[in-house]
C-alpha cells in the first residue's frame, strides 16, 4: 500500500524529531531543572522524565508536537500566548460588504 504525505510518520518524510537526547540538551542549554522545565511546559515533572527517557513502562514516548513547538516558544523567549500577540498582523480582517463598497467607489 502507498501512502501519500499526510499518511506518513514525520520521520519517512525526511524530518527527525525531537529525541530523548535533543528534548535534554534543549532543558540544559536553558538551565532549567527538570520541574522548571516542567513548569515552562506546564506539565508534570514526571513527563519530562519519561521524555528524557524515552520510554514509560517499556514503551516508547514520543514527544508530542505541542510540547517541541512549546520547547521552540520558550527557547525563542515566550512564555505564554493569549492567542492575540502577533497573529492579528497575520491574519487578514473580514471582507465586509461596506470595504467592497468603499473600494468600489474609490476605482471610479
Amino acid at each position: 500500500m502507498k501512502t501519500t504525505g499526510s499518511d506518513q510518520s514525520l520521520s519517512d518524510q525526511g524530518f527527525e524529531t525531537m529525541t530523548p537526547d535533543r528534548f535534554r540538551q534543549w532543558r540544559k542549554a536553558l538551565g532549567l531543572k527538570q520541574k522548571d522545565a516542567a513548569d515552562r511546559l506546564g506539565l508534570k515533572k514526571r513527563m519530562i522524565q519519561y521524555y528524557e527517557k524515552g520510554d514509560r513502562d517499556g514503551r516508547p514516548v514520543e514527544i508530542p508536537k505541542s510540547v517541541r513547538l512549546a520547547c521552540f516558544a520558550i527557547s525563542s523567549g515566550i512564555d505564554d500566548f493569549n492567542g492575540t500577540d502577533s497573529v492579528a498582523a497575520l491574519v487578514p480582517a473580514p471582507d465586509t460588504a461596506a470595504d467592497r463598497a468603499a473600494e468600489t467607489s474609490s476605482q471610479d
